[in-house]
């Protein structure tokens, strides 16, 4: 018997699903979008069965701490890095002109 991918939960107890209705947020707003931009024809980056092979493929540590749209900023790094569209040097050098611009800010 093979073992279950983290996301695989049919007939495990998991505890209450909360199906109430939110308004999405900024970040989860932004993340739909740049999803949205990275799939859309000519471009499409990757199609959908990569998307969620990234998402399940994802350490189970990292999979259960993050949240959903977590998980697809995840999955999108990884798929932008395989697919050589960016290095991981050039996402990080971005994230960290980001962070230190965030910071500026802050003061």
């Amino acid at each position: 018997m093979t073992e279950r991918a983290i996301s695989d939960l049919g007939g495990l107890p998991g505890g209450p699903i909360d199906t109430a209705e939110h308004e999405p947020t900024l970040s989860e707003r932004r993340v739909d979008a740049m999803m949205m931009l990275l799939r859309a024809k000519p471009r499409s980056f990757w199609a959908t069965d990569e998307n969620r092979r990234t998402i399940e493929g994802l350490e189970p540590k990292t999979y259960a701490e993050s949240a959903y749209y977590e998980r697809w900023v995840l999955a999108m790094r990884g798929l932008l890095i395989e697919k050589g569209v960016l290095s991981e040097t050039e996402i990080e050098a971005k994230l960290s002109e980001v962070r230190a611009r965030h910071a500026e800010a802050g003061q």
